[in-house]
């Protein structure tokens, strides 16, 4: 197998060409004996266009003319939601690609709660958009209701949710996916991975027997890989209610020498709103100024919305989870896979958190034009007898109805150290993992791992080198690199605190942080990308307005005001950018007092006033990474030898060689992993560098003395044999 890591491009914040959130990263080429560092603009970075990969194979045909043959760029398999982004960035990309999936009705289907967004999510679900991909799209299209959560807490935290129309979603996503050039779909279920003789993938074979050849194949397996759906002690095999499980791929993934483990999640019941008495309860309305998760205003386009509404649990459902918990798959002791810890079942509520007298629980609506309503934060393994008195022991549903039962499903996936972070696997050359198969839940964790995939292993088959977005430039970078860097043993979510850089990664930025990438690789088109341009030239010229325009004559009512609410004077010619620095000031004081600037979106206005107000915050954590940087990206030899390093302790030396670490600072993050092993490993790397240059100043010795004496050279070779 070729050395992956070595061929990898580093995408981080180390050479920001402005302080504020439209400056835009920089590219590293790296190998182990060079780093070149240049910004995304350089004329020096040629990328090719898209659709132009010319690779030696039959090229396959669009889905909207006839089906091509079985020789592809790029397979994906499961089109769930990083299959779609797969399949769609690596079409885009000039690759032709194949998109296989269990069942062509269920594209993009959302089995759990029909919503998109909310607390780090949402920052993953901007970055995909600003890099040319579509979960922010069709949700901004297929709302049925937004709300910024976190609005009274600082802008990093800050995040926009939607409730989508779950069958309305799937069937826009489907129409992107059936429409997109060099992108063919088709019902199989993969049963094993084709591998060539230097551990490299050429293609998958199916379920009846077809093979499909391709240098590039990327599993989006979801829940399905040996999937069992629970209902108390009932169980069958399924990938979700009502779909067939994919089986055999997990033996063959096995033999090719994975690791494999099981993991569970759930859903709650779905009720009839026809039978809920909302009389009641709290309703939670959306906010009247719609905000967007995609940058493209074409897709911003206002509907109607829904309300969703508030209950709690009683003490009497309380009484009957604790009287039936041996009725549960987990607590019944025969499913023994972990469930996500920060989405957990109402029975695990009641363990856990025992003094607590009631719990939150939201009513969501699944669509439009169905009766069905999600019941968040209660899904359950309660046998189905038992979940309808359960359902109406909550206020306003004494009397509901219920549609669907609530089921726990464990499933296969493969823990995601055997990945690198261009998430092609350590084993086999050309085998991308994304999504639920890496260990990660959530449809916005699932996107973002799919976009990269996407991009990867369309580079891959053209011999590119492969893009890895560092931790610092993005939730994306963040994800993959927890992921491939910590063995993960329950299912993974994103959260804000994740990040140690958070404060740079907001949503408002995404665009600035990554759509230059998006454009340099060819997802970002020529319309999209005068977009671009034009709202960072407004954000630009409006920091620049503000800088430099100043209140006269003591600043009349808007001083008045600015002085009332911040409690702080302002002081004579003082400019309107330092008006807005002062506490609790905002922009829409300003523009109240007509100094505000009518052409800015809102989108703009929170920009221009989160770089103004928290500008010393984000000098800040911008020097610290450029500090921390040098040895934070230092590159670790492909073959290095934990084990024969007597310095690093015992746990240290197996947790390196298990994950087998890029770079120094994934090995900081490595469970088990002392600060003392990294500087154990820091002085070896030294030690490494400062051998092999005497080595080299001894050649380039040699060779000056022979071409001045070659009978030295060989009277000191004479010796060396004797």
């Amino acid at each position: 197998m070729r050395g992956a890591t070595s061929a990898s491009t580093s995408i981080g914040l180390r050479h920001l060409r402005s302080s504020f959130s439209c400056s835009v990263p920089s590219l590293r080429f790296s190998s182990y004996y060079s780093s070149v560092s240049f910004p995304l603009h350089s004329p020096r970075l040629r990328f090719r266009s898209p659709r132009t990969l010319s690779l030696n194979r039959p090229h396959a045909t669009s889905f909207s003319s006839s089906p091509g043959g079985s020789n592809y760029d790029v397979i994906v398999v499961g089109a769930g939601h990083a299959g779609c982004e797969a399949a769609l960035a690596s079409a885009r990309l000039g690759a032709s690609t194949l998109l296989l999936t269990l069942n062509l009705d269920r594209i993009a289907w959302q089995p759990c709660n029909p919503a998109v967004g909310g607390p780090a999510k949402s920052q993953l679900v901007h970055e995909v958009d600003a890099l040319g991909g579509d979960i922010g799209k069709v949700a901004d299209r297929c709302y049925l209701q937004k709300r910024i959560l976190n609005v009274s807490r600082g802008p990093a935290v800050r995040c926009l949710r939607a409730q989508t129309d779950k069958r309305e979603y799937a069937l826009e996503m489907k129409k992107i996916v059936e429409s997109t050039e060099n992108l063919s779909i088709r019902e199989a279920m993969v049963t094993d991975i084709l591998v060539g003789k230097n551990d490299n993938v050429e293609g998958v074979a199916t379920f009846f027997g077809m093979n499909f050849y391709a240098p590039s194949v990327i599993l989006t397996t979801g829940t399905f890989m040996s999937g069992k759906i629970w209902v108390g002690r009932k169980s069958m095999p399924a990938g979700r209610a009502g779909e067939s499980a994919s089986q055999g791929l997990t033996e063959n993934l096995q033999l090719l020498g994975f690791e494999t483990d099981r993991l569970k999640t759930g859903t709650p019941a779905r009720v009839d709103r026809r039978t809920i008495d909302f009389s009641h309860l709290e309703a939670q309305h959306g906010d009247e100024e719609v905000s967007w998760f995609s940058f493209d205003p074409d897709f911003h386009i206002e509907r109607e919305q829904m309300c969703c509404y508030l209950t709690r649990t009683t003490e009497i459902t309380h009484q009957l989870i604790r009287d039936n918990l041996h009725e549960t798959p987990t607590y019944g002791g025969w499913v023994e896979a972990k469930g996500p810890r920060y989405c957990p079942s109402i029975e695990d509520k009641i363990v856990r958190f025992k003094d607590k007298e009631s719990h939150q629980i939201f009513l969501e609506p699944e669509g439009r034009d169905v009766p069905e309503i999600y019941v968040q934060g209660f899904s359950t393994g309660l046998p189905e007898n038992l979940q309808l008195p359960l359902l109406r022991s909550l206020p306003g549903l004494e009397n509901c109805a219920m549609l669907r039962p609530a089921y726990a499903v464990e499933y296969d996936y493969l823990p995601a150290h055997q990945c690198t972070r261009s998430l092609m696997t350590k084993k086999i050359e050309g085998l991308f993992f994304s999504g639920q198969i890496n260990g990660t839940t959530g449809y916005e964790e699932a996107a973002a791992q799919g976009i990269i995939s996407g991009i990867n292993a369309a580079r891959h088959s053209d011999g590119k080198k492969h893009i890895v977005l560092e931790r610092e430039s993005s939730y994306i970078g963040t994800l993959i690199d927890d992921l491939v860097t910590k063995d993960l043993r329950e299912p993974y979510r994103m959260l804000t605190s994740r990040s140690e850089h958070r404060l740079l990664l907001r949503f408002d930025n995404a665009d600035s942080r990554l759509t230059p990438l998006g454009r340099e690789l060819g997802l970002i088109d020529d319309r999209r990308w005068k977009l671009y341009q034009e709202k960072q030239a407004r954000i630009l010229e409006e920091k620049t307005r503000l800088k430099t325009v100043k209140i006269s004559g003591g600043g009349g009512e808007l001083a008045a005001e600015v002085t009332e609410v911040s409690s702080q004077p302002v002081k004579e010619s003082a400019t309107l950018e330092s008006l807005l620095k002062k506490p609790h000031v905002h922009y829409s004081i300003l523009e109240k007092h007509g100094f505000g600037n009518e052409t800015l979106s809102r989108m703009e206005k929170e920009c221009v006033e989160i770089d103004i107000k928290y500008e010393g915050f984000i000098l800040r954590q911008q020097n610290q990474l450029q500090q921390m940087a040098q040895q934070e990206h230092r590159r670790l030899p492909e073959d290095l030898d934990y084990f024969s390093m007597t310095t690093l302790s015992h746990e240290g030396r197996e947790k390196l060689s298990k994950v087998r670490p890029q770079t120094i600072g994934q090995a900081s993050r490595v469970g088990g992993v002392s600060p003392a092993d990294i500087t154990a490993l820091l002085i070896t790397l030294e030690s490494n560098r400062r051998r092999s240059q005497d080595v080299k100043r001894g050649k380039i010795l040699e060779q000056a003395l022979a071409g001045s004496n070659p009978h030295l050279v060989e009277d000191r070779e004479h010796m060396v044999k004797e």
